[in-house]
Parts: C-alpha cells; sequence; structure tokens
C-alpha cells in the first residue's frame, strides 16, 4: 500500500493500561512507518506518554472516556459509555479516520463493538477466531478459536473461506488445503453438521481435502482445519499445554539428576516451543468476517504483546485480508448457493444477537 496505514490503538484497554498500552504502542509506532493513534483519556495517557519519551511524529492522542471494566455487560456498557476508549477507537475505523482497531479491552465489548459499528462481511453470519498453530506445525490455522458454538454448515463453510483468505495471506500458503476435524476420515463421520457441512465444502470451490482425525492436525496435512469454537478452543488449550506438561513430565523422571547433553537440548526446545505458543496466545488474534481489521487481545497482555499485535494489525491491512475474504466467499456463495444473510438470526447466535442492540 501506498499511503501509510493508520492504527486505532486502544491504550486505555487492559490490565496493566495505560503504562503497558502506551510503552507497547510507542515501541510499534518507533519500529514501524503506520500512525499510531492511542485512544484513551489524556489525563491517563498523557503521564505515561512522557514517561516513554513523548510522542514521536507518526503518533497522536486522541481524546475519549475511560474503557469499559471487565465484567461489564457489553451491550448494556456501551449504550451508557458510548465515547468509552474501545467505541471511539471503533469509529475512527468505520468513518475511515483508521485502518484496523487493536484493543486488549473487555473481549465482549470489543467484539461488540466491531460487530455492530463495522458490520459483517455480506454473507458471513458469525465472526470467528483464526489461530496458527506456531512451533509444530508453522503452516497450520486452526477455526473457529473460540468465538463460537452451536455452528451451523453455513457457518463452517464461512470458516473454511476465512482460513483459506488466512493461510493464503498470512502464512504465505499458495493454495492452502482445508479439512474438517472430525471422528473419522470418511465422508460419513461425524455429526450431522459435520456431514452437512462437507457437502458444503465440497462444492465450495475451495482446496478440500476431506475429513481429517486428531492424529492429523500436527502433521501438515491440512492448512486449514475447520472446527466449531467448542472443539477449537480445547484443541489449542491442550496444544499449548503440550510444552510445559512434557517439561514437567522429564524432570520427574529424571529425578532430581543434572540434564545433560541431548536431555539438556530437549528440554531447551521445549522451553523455546512454550515461548512460542505463549505469545500466541496473549497476543490475540483478529476477529475474522467484520468489515474492517479488528485485532482482540487477551486482557493480561504485557508492552510486548502490544507490539506484536500492532504489528499484525499492519500486517492484515497492507495484505488487504478483508477485501480478499469478500471476494473470495461472494464466489463460494455463488458456487454453493449459500447466502448466509438470509439466515434469522436468533439469540443463541452469540455476539451478532448482542450487537444487535449496541449504541450507535
Amino acid at each position: 500500500m501506498s499511503k501509510r496505514v493508520r492504527i486505532a490503538f486502544d491504550a486505555a484497554g487492559g490490565d496493566h493500561a495505560p503504562a503497558h498500552t502506551v510503552r507497547g504502542a510507542l515501541q510499534a509506532a518507533r519500529r514501524n512507518n503506520a500512525e499510531i493513534l492511542l485512544v484513551g483519556p489524556p489525563q491517563q495517557l498523557e503521564p505515561e506518554i512522557a514517561r516513554c519519551g513523548g510522542l514521536p511524529a507518526n503518533a497522536r492522542l486522541v481524546p475519549s472516556a475511560e474503557a469499559l471494566k471487565e465484567g461489564e455487560p457489553a451491550t448494556h456498557a456501551l449504550r451508557r459509555k458510548a465515547s468509552c476508549s474501545v467505541a471511539v477507537a471503533t469509529r475512527l475505523v468505520r468513518d475511515g479516520e483508521a485502518d484496523a482497531i487493536v484493543s486488549a479491552g473487555s473481549t465482549g465489548a470489543a467484539s461488540v463493538s466491531a460487530i455492530y459499528h463495522l458490520g459483517m462481511l455480506p454473507g458471513i453470519g458469525r465472526p470467528a477466531v483464526c489461530v496458527p498453530l506456531v512451533g509444530l506445525a508453522p503452516r497450520t490455522v486452526l477455526i473457529d478459536g473460540g468465538a463460537n458454538v452451536d455452528c451451523k454448515p453455513n457457518h463452517m463453510l464461512s470458516f473454511g473461506a476465512i482460513g483459506t483468505v488466512y493461510a493464503r495471506r498470512i502464512l504465505d500458503v499458495p493454495n492452502p488445503a482445508v479439512a474438517l476435524l472430525s471422528t473419522g476420515a470418511e465422508q460419513g463421520k461425524g455429526s450431522r453438521t459435520l456431514q452437512d457441512s462437507y457437502a458444503l465444502l465440497s462444492k465450495s470451490g475451495l482446496n478440500f481435502i476431506g475429513n481429517i482425525e486428531g492424529y492429523d492436525i500436527l502433521s501438515g496435512k491440512a492448512n486449514v482445519i475447520v472446527c466449531d469454537g467448542i472443539v477449537g478452543n480445547v484443541v489449542l488449550k491442550f496444544y499449548e499445554s503440550l510444552g510445559p506438561r512434557f517439561t514437567h513430565w522429564m524432570k520427574g523422571r529424571l529425578n532430581g539428576r543434572p540434564i545433560v547433553g541431548t536431555g539438556r537440548r530437549l528440554l531447551c526446545q521445549m522451553t523455546r516451543f512454550t515461548r512460542l505458543t505463549r505469545a500466541e496466545s496473549t497476543g490475540g488474534g483478529l476477529l475474522w468476517g467484520v468489515n474492517g481489521v479488528a485485532q482482540i487481545m487477551h486482557g493480561n497482555s504485557r508492552a510486548p504483546d502490544f507490539e506484536r499485535a500492532i504489528g499484525r494489525a499492519i500486517q492484515a491491512v497492507e495484505a488487504d485480508v478483508v477485501d480478499e475474504l469478500r471476494t473470495e466467499f461472494s464466489a463460494i456463495q455463488e458456487r454453493c448457493g449459500v447466502h448466509l444473510d438470509t439466515v434469522p438470526i436468533t439469540p443463541r447466535d452469540g455476539l451478532i444477537a448482542l450487537a444487535m442492540t449496541a449504541p450507535q
């Protein structure tokens, strides 16, 4: 892109705001050419900005009210506090004054704000979290990572499209292989939802290779693994536990004896793997499916995590992932004859239903 990317950063959101948010944002500003808009109450941010040496030329402060607190009901809180930091930051993207939002505030509030103010891409019924399996399967991404339950087949179809764009643009896989995570490789395996999802994905035009089992998650057989949010969240948390649990097991087997040679090298590699998965977890991820780039982070993120997340948001804007997903899914709908935006939204549809009652 020829123009400078602009990131609306919720500097008041997160457990360690404003100290870590401001430090991470200013580190990102000094290491990237992007313009960083720090959104938050000036009385909170200005002392931290001064402690970090002031604003560089490519950063500025955008005043807002305080951030929403974790635990506040998202839609009610946004209605009462329409000038809170996450709402102001999201509206900057909506109004074309920024290209992406990054927030570590209330996950529900950040998600609802993005859905309401930015809207969903045509035909995509639910937002989704797309998570790469860094370390053991660096060219594989799993979707959904925890945003959705009770998924319908057409939602699984949209997850396949989202994962394909992610793998192509972010992981640099030219023709990503897409698979459903099921109890067996045969077409008839799994629940009725999985069987119907198989049929839709088969005629989607995506590089769909069928079902895979748990054995194949880390094999590299599939670049995009599609599942509902419950299964995806369980798999991801299990994956993130492998490093520390293996290290604990190995130390127990040694029973206090010194670790030397191959054992020491193996432990060093497992420690590195643990750091990789932990960094990916604390860095959060994009909320895919909304009509804009929204990077949602964990509340306990710290300065290096914020710097990394801003870098990812810049990468997503430069890769034009939103427009590519819009084009990709429009073509898929035509091939499959499925239009998710005609499916009624019910209270069981989580964040989408919540967003319908969010403030203007």
